[in-house]
């Protein structure tokens, strides 16, 4: 991810790549050899060089290496999750606000074409159903799937029910060893009455991420991969639904094969752009360090995610891990 990071900022007007540090120094001179700036051989020096960083590292080690440019006030976008554990988080959080220091997480799935779309409808939820499993990637497995794949859900889910959890429950499996989850489910019932249901496995056959979202007068249904999304609305539909029922108990259709479901629910497809959600997302993060806004993702937003996580794996009962 953070070479990732490195050839967007290369390319961005308002950016200039100083230079990467990185634990092993030929990762750290090939992104550099390819994207410019230099190597720096320890995070001090690279501190007190720049304005802003990403810090794209093992979830373990994102407290240590996120505090000295903390505490110089240097601009931090952290990838989620924002620590790996709740103590860290929080902690990061208040060094932030103490040395008044911009802090944003790297969730980047809020930056997806397809969930800015849909976010431009407005909704209030009242049940979200989400899948994201894919083939185990080796990447992250120092944590369980919770905080490396449900965390974008868990981030996504917080920021549509807005509301306070009233009640979770959750079902895991560790398959590969270890003493972490690789497939979860959790299902969640915020104080407004939403209800959120999320699934999660990094040991599919195949990669799925997908979102519906049912309320009182829409359903919308999300493919992050393939970047596709559609809306159907209650108002237009539900007087032809009416009317197709009415028809079917008066005896004028007599066989619902009769019936055209491609005229009696009303589909529209949501308006996707083609914008790389790292470059959205690395935009909105230098438009919050030039101060044009806060941060779309706060170090508080990162912190409930983490601390909604921690909920959902202690929720798990004991006897199904390992």
């Amino acid at each position: 991810m953070g070479k990732l990071h490195a050839r967007v900022y290369s390319q961005m007007p308002r950016t200039r790549l100083v230079g990467v540090y990185d634990a092993d120094p030929d990762v750290a001179k090939a992104t550099v050899s390819q994207y410019g700036g230099e190597v720096f051989d320890d995070i001090e020096t690279l501190a007190e060089r720049v304005g802003a960083v990403t810090v794209a590292v093992p979830t373990n080690a994102h407290a240590a290496v996120a505090e000295p440019f903390l505490k110089r006030r240097v601009a931090c976008l952290i990838e989620k999750p924002i620590a790996k554990d709740v103590a860290e988080g929080r902690s990061l959080v208040n060094l932030a606000k103490e040395r008044g220091a911009v802090l944003q997480i790297g969730h980047i799935e809020r930056f997806n074409p397809v969930l800015r779309a849909m976010r431009r409808l407005d909704l209030s939820p009242r049940f979200i159903e989400v899948t994201r499993i894919s083939p185990l990637t080796f990447r992250s497995i120092d944590v369980g799937v919770v905080l490396d794949m449900m965390i974008h859900d868990i981030d996504i889910v917080l920021m549509l029910a807005r509301s306070p959890v009233a009640k979770l429950d959750a079902m895991g499996v560790n398959v590969i060893g270890g003493d972490v989850e690789d497939i979860c489910n959790a299902r969640i019932t915020f104080e407004n009455g939403c209800v959120a249901n999320i699934t999660a496995s990094r040991l599919a056959l195949k990669t799925e991420r997908r979102m519906r979202v049912f309320c009182h007068d829409a359903y919308v249904s999300l493919d992050y991969q393939k970047k596709y999304g559609m809306v159907a609305r209650r108002t237009p539909n539900i007087s032809a639904i009416r009317d197709a029922v009415s028809k079917l108990k008066s005896g004028e259709i007599e066989d619902i094969t009769q019936l055209n479901y491609a005229e009696l629910v009303n589909v529209e497809e949501l308006q996707i752009d083609d914008v790389e959600p790292l470059r959205a997302e690395l935009d909105a993060f230098v438009d919050a360090v030039t101060g044009k806004c806060p941060p779309p993702v706060t170090g508080e937003d990162g912190l409930a995610a983490v601390e909604l996580a921690t909920r959902i794996v202690e929720a798990i009962p004991p006897q199904k891990l390992g």
